[in-house]
């Protein structure tokens, strides 16, 4: 009896270190998030546009791979709170963490990743024309360790002045605000430069290098009396937005935005594509590198879909009357 109790015991004993092995947890994977924006609150917690239109949606993008924040993969975020300067030292610090896959939001965080490391995996989330760039060989075959899912779509910008136009068929001068930082502004104004002439406007360029020229923007804007306002999406612009909207409304200037988070906040009329799910486009993609994909060979995204958002109760407060043919094609109306 004795003799069969230990051999029991001795069985069991055996079989530990198999189980341990067994029952080891995978490898937690490692992300590094850089972002060319604010993200972090003085007290710790995430700003409330980050976490809704970012982190949240490409939260949602890793889990559809299988990927869970706090079970089988860390996040390593790092933002420049629109401060491109500090970007190559971020990047450079997720590189030497040696993460898995970067997620680099914004143009001047793709080039700031694309600078920083050829090795590691590089998913970028809206980032401007990134052939033009430099950053992919193509769309259809990116080439190297940079993909992504891009805003951009060839002519918006002239859609956007062309919509404008549209809404308020007498407008004559378009201030349009616009940050140096981001590349791809460069290329849009080219488009709206051709565009003017032949919509019958013309464009006040105002150029916005960081949060304290906004003042002096909006002084120029007045001072050239504008007839109505551009503004370009970007992180700077979207940190920014209510000081925009509020300032636009204020003086009853009929203004476009580039995304609809402008028009939840109180502006007028907003087109673009639709952020949050970008990011969790993006999301996807940094799940499907981490699951073997080569980012070679996951052709960057573009918007097939771009939306018409109208804030009817900001233009009956402010006395904005849009054209009736432009209401009756609006994908969606706040009102």
């Amino acid at each position: 009896m004795r003799r069969r109790k230990f051999m029991t015991l001795f069985g069991a004993a055996a079989a530990w270190p198999l189980a341990a092995h067994a029952q080891q947890p995978a490898k937690i994977r490692r992300i590094g998030y850089l972002d060319y924006g604010a993200g972090i609150l003085p007290s710790g917690g995430f700003a409330p546009f980050h976490d809704t239109y970012r982190r949240r949606p490409f939260l949602e993008g890793l889990r559809e791979r299988g990927w869970v924040e706090g079970q089988n993969v860390t996040i390593e975020r790092r933002f420049a709170a629109g401060q491109a300067n500090r970007l190559p030292a971020l990047a450079a610090e997720l590189v030497a963490l040696n993460v898995d896959v970067m997620l680099a939001a914004a143009t001047p965080a793709a080039k700031a990743a694309q600078n920083a490391t050829s090795r590691i995996a590089i998913v970028m989330a809206d980032p401007g024309d990134a052939v033009q760039l430099g950053l992919v060989a193509s769309l259809a075959r990116p080439g190297a360790n940079i993909t992504g899912v891009t805003s951009l779509a060839p002519e918006l910008a002239t859609k956007r002045l062309a919509l404008l136009k549209e809404a308020f068929p007498k407008i004559a001068r378009v201030a349009v605000l616009w940050n140096s930082a981001i590349p791809p502004a460069e290329v849009a104004l080219k488009e709206l430069r051709a565009a003017a002439p032949v919509l019958g406007v013309d464009l006040q360029f105002v150029e916005v290098p960081g949060p304290p020229g906004f003042a002096e923007a909006f002084a120029a804007i007045m001072g050239e009396r504008a007839d109505a306002l551009f503004v370009f999406p970007d992180p700077l612009t979207f940190g920014n937005r209510e000081s925009i909207v509020g300032f636009a409304n204020k003086n009853s200037i009929p203004a476009l935005f580039g995304a609809r988070e402008f028009v939840e906040v109180g502006g007028l009329m907003s087109y673009g594509s639709d952020y949050p799910a970008l990011f969790r486009r993006a999301g996807n993609y940094v799940g499907l590198i981490l699951n073997g994909a080569s980012p070679a060979d996951l052709p960057v995204e573009q918007p097939t879909k771009f939306e018409l958002i109208i804030n009817l109760k900001t233009a009956k407060a402010f006395g904005f009357d849009i054209a009736p043919t432009l209401l009756a094609r609006t994908d969606a109306v706040i009102e």
